[in-house]
Parts: C-alpha cells; sequence; structure tokens
C-alpha cells in the first residue's frame, strides 16, 4: 500500500485540529533542535527499519514516523483523537497492572506519555521505552528531562529487541497494534513472552477491536493503513497463541481495549480469556495461580 496524500484528514480535519494547537509554540520547539545530531546520538546502526514502516503515512503525516514533524505534532493531535480524554484510556493500562515490576518495557513506546506515566507508577522500577524512530524519542527524552525522570530510551524493532530472556516483569504496548500488519503484531507477542520473566505480565492497550468491525471508514478519515485488519482480529487469539496465559481484555469507554496475558510458570494451568467492562482502579485480580516475585503478595 502506497502513501496517500488526500486523505479526509488532510483535506479536512486537519486543518480543524489546527486551529486547536498552538502552531507558534511547536514551531518554536522543532527549530530550537538539531533533530538530525539528536537522532545520531540515539540512532543504532544495527536497527533496520522494515517496510511496513517507511513506506506508509500514518495519521496523515507524510513521511510517517520518521520524521521531526510527527515527532513534534504528536501529542498536540493526539489528545483530540483519544475520547473522552487522552491521559483516562492511558491510566487503564497503568490500573490493569498486576504485579510489582522491577523492569518495565515499554514497545512503540512514541514520544513516551505512557512510558512516563508508567516511570511515575513505579517510579524504583527500571523503564526502558522502545521505538522504531529515533525522533520520536528524541521528543520522548525531552519529556522525561522535563519531567525529571529518569528512563531508558532505546532505538529499536518490537520485533527483535536484542534484550536477554526473561529481561523484564511487565511489558506494555500502547497504540501499537493498529499500527503493524497482523504478523508483525504476532511477532512481537512471540518476542515479549521470551522476554518476560515467568509470572510476568503484558498489557496491550489499544483500539476496540469490536467496535473498530464497525467503523472500517476510520482509515479514511485518519489515514490507518493497518486498522482494518488489526479490528478483525483478536488480540486474546494472538495471545494466546504466543503462549500467554490468563488473558482477558476489557472494554475501556467503549472505544478502546486493555488486553492482559501473563507468561505461566512450568506446571499451572492457563485461565481461559473473558471480556469486563473498564472500571478505573477496581479490577478483578485474574493473576492468581501465576506467583512469582513480581507479583503482589
Amino acid at each position: 500500500m502506497g502513501i496517500n496524500e488526500n486523505t479526509i484528514w488532510e483535506r479536512f480535519l486537519s486543518p480543524v485540529v489546527r486551529l486547536l494547537i498552538d502552531e507558534e509554540a511547536l514551531s518554536q520547539y522543532s527549530k530550537s533542535i538539531d533533530w538530525e545530531r539528536e537522532c545520531d546520538r540515539i540512532r543504532r546502526a544495527d536497527v533496520v527499519i522494515p517496510g511496513y514502516y517507511s513506506s506508509q503515512n500514518f495519521h496523515g503525516i507524510k513521511g510517517g514516523y520518521l520524521t521531526s514533524g510527527a515527532a513534534v505534532t504528536y501529542d498536540a493531535v493526539t489528545q483530540y483523537v483519544l475520547p473522552p480524554h487522552e491521559s483516562w484510556i492511558r491510566q487503564a493500562l497503568i490500573d490493569a497492572v498486576k504485579v510489582k515490576p522491577r523492569r518495565i518495557l515499554d514497545l512503540g513506546c512514541g514520544t513516551g506519555s505512557t512510558t512516563l506515566m508508567l516511570k511515575k507508577a513505579f517510579p524504583e522500577a527500571e523503564v526502558v521505552g522502545l521505538d522504531l524512530s529515533p525522533y520520536m524519542l528524541v521528543r520522548a527524552e525531552h519529556k522525561a528531562i522535563e519531567a525529571n525522570l529518569e528512563i531508558n530510551w532505546r532505538h529499536g524493532n518490537a520485533e527483535i529487541t536484542g534484550f536477554p530472556d526473561a529481561s523484564f516483569d511487565l511489558i506494555t504496548a500502547s497504540l501499537l497494534f493498529h499500527e503493524t500488519p497482523t504478523n508483525i503484531s504476532q511477532n512481537i507477542l512471540g518476542e515479549s513472552f521470551r522476554l518476560l520473566t515467568f509470572g510476568g505480565q503484558i498489557l496491550v492497550l489499544d483500539g476496540n477491536q469490536k467496535s473498530l468491525r464497525q467503523t472500517e471508514w476510520l482509515n479514511h478519515v485518519f489515514e490507518e493503513p493497518y486498522i482494518r485488519d488489526y479490528g478483525i482480529s483478536s488480540t486474546d487469539a494472538w495471545m494466546g497463541a504466543a503462549g500467554f496465559g490468563a488473558v482477558q481484555t476489557q472494554d475501556v469507554w467503549w472505544l478502546h481495549q486493555v488486553t492482559s496475558g501473563v507468561k505461566p510458570i512450568h506446571g499451572e494451568s492457563t485461565q481461559g480469556a473473558n471480556v469486563k467492562q473498564y472500571v478505573p482502579k477496581k479490577l478483578d485480580d485474574n493473576l492468581q495461580g501465576f506467583p512469582a516475585p513480581a507479583f503482589e503478595n
């Protein structure tokens, strides 16, 4: 699928959103940074950018996320396209954490909005934010410095992270899977399974697949090249196929969902998947039966 430069977003909605954001402030910020020098500091030579990522527009941004423009405008735009409120949606993932993580990996971290929230929620944990775009990581690093949070930002591919086996107690992915082809999403979950400790938890926050099956027109609005395939798929099934147990998906404000899974301890049986309505900070503990040092006592 090639780059489309004539979406409804580009023609109609983008001008509306531009009225709501402070373009002058964004422009000043962008001009204050030597983007290529900053990206060279973060960019890893061993990271190969896959074609599905580099050949597409995302959200009407020409060149996708491999541009400074994407890094500068992402936060300003996202706050208006995650109803009812972006921070509430991201908080749903934080509320779903059922472990006491020592090391956290946030895959496809983008500008680090969820990553920063994870560090605030678990200040003693080592937090790593990984993304394919060095431009997004530059912006994420600036946000962490402003918030006085120590986070390790790493340029990398979520399919092949290069981290050792059983490196993390908690792995998260926010708004990532609707922007990756189905086989890539499955590869990412396989890599996540390898990276988790036994009893470790994975959490995936993204669009509600049941709702998206009724809204295929969204791709024509927001230029989401892979969202249709994501919508007709099942993150629960992907997780089960990757080996995760205790898989469950909970609806978050109808338009979103959080899916949780656990890497089972050897010899433990897995629980079946079930769907629950999101209630902030009042989640059932459906991870019992998977004891590990990372879990709450």
